[in-house]
C-alpha cells in the first residue's frame, strides 16, 4: 500500500469515527428531549422559562403569540434547547473520545477536566443568567416604561432575547476554560496575562455593552464575572501546566 492510499484510508476512518461521534451525540440529544417532552411537557418548560417576564408584568397580564404554530413551535424550540444543554456534558464527552486517540498520556490528563469543567460552566453561565440577570432586567425594564404602553411581549421575540442572552452568560462564563488553553499551549503566558488584566478588564465591558441590552444592570452581571472568571483562569492555569507537562518537560 502506498503512502497515499494509507493517508486516504486513515482520512477516512477518521471521518467515520467523527459521524459515529456525531451520530451518539444526537442520540443522547434525542432521548434527553424525548423524555423532556414525556415530562414535564414543552408547554410546562416554556411556562417556567417565561417565569422572571411574568413576574415582572402587571398582574394578570400574559405574553402573545402572533404566529399561527407560535404556541406550538416555540415551546418545542424551547425543550430542544433545554434538552442540548442537558445533553452537553455527553456531546463533550464524545468530542473527547474523538480526539483522545491522538493525544499523550500528559495530554489526555488535561482534556478531560476541561471537558467537564467547560460543560459546568456553561450551565453556570446559562442558570446565572436566569436566575440572576432576566428577573432584574425584566423589573428595570418593566418600571422603565410609560404608563400608556401595555407590555405585553411576543412569545417568539422573548425567545430569541432568552436564548441570545443564555448563550452569551454561557459562552462568557468559558472565560477560565480559554485562558488554561491558552497558557498551556505556549500561545500567552501568565505574565504576559497579568500585564493585559486593564485591557481583559475594559474588553469585559465592551462585551458587556454589545451583546446585553441598553441597561447597567445587564452589563455589570456579564462585566463583573467575566473580570472574575479572568482572574480564576490566570489562577488555575500554573496547576493545569504543571500536571500536564510531558515527562521531558518536567524534568
Amino acid at each position: 500500500m502506498t503512502d497515499t492510499a494509507a493517508g486516504e484510508e486513515t482520512f477516512i476512518s477518521h471521518l467515520i469515527e467523527l459521524r459515529d461521534r456525531l451520530v451518539k451525540s444526537s442520540i443522547g440529544i434525542a432521548l434527553i428531549c424525548t423524555v423532556l417532552m414525556l415530562w414535564p411537557g414543552p408547554a410546562a418548560i416554556y411556562d417556567y422559562i417565561a417565569r422572571p417576564m411574568i413576574a415582572s408584568l402587571p398582574v394578570g397580564s400574559k405574553m402573545i403569540a402572533t404566529g399561527v404554530i407560535a404556541p406550538f413551535l416555540v415551546p418545542m424550540k424551547v425543550t430542544l434547547v433545554i434538552a442540548f444543554i442537558l445533553a452537553l456534558p455527553w456531546v463533550f464527552y464524545q468530542l473527547w473520545a474523538f480526539i483522545a486517540p491522538g493525544l499523550y498520556t500528559h495530554e489526555k490528563k488535561l482534556v478531560l477536566p476541561l471537558v467537564l469543567s467547560s460543560s459546568l460552566l456553561f450551565m453556570g453561565g446559562v442558570a446565572f443568567c436566569y436566575f440572576f440577570v432576566f428577573g432584574r432586567v425584566f423589573k428595570f425594564i418593566g418600571e422603565f416604561a410609560p404608563s400608556s404602553i401595555a407590555v405585553t411581549p411576543d412569545i417568539e421575540n422573548y425567545l430569541d432575547f432568552v436564548m441570545s442572552m443564555c448563550l452569551a452568560f454561557g459562552a462568557t462564563f468559558e472565560v477560565p476554560v480559554v485562558v488554561v488553553i491558552l497558557v498551556r499551549m505556549g500561545v500567552v503566558s501568565v505574565a504576559k496575562l497579568k500585564e493585559v488584566r486593564p485591557y481583559a478588564i475594559v474588553g469585559a465591558f465592551v462585551i458587556a455593552a454589545i451583546v446585553t441590552p441598553p441597561d447597567v444592570v445587564s452589563q455589570l452581571a456579564l462585566a463583573l464575572p467575566m473580570c472574575l472568571l479572568f482572574e480564576l483562569g490566570i489562577l488555575i492555569a500554573p496547576v493545569f501546566v504543571k500536571h500536564t507537562q510531558a515527562p521531558e518537560e518536567t524534568a
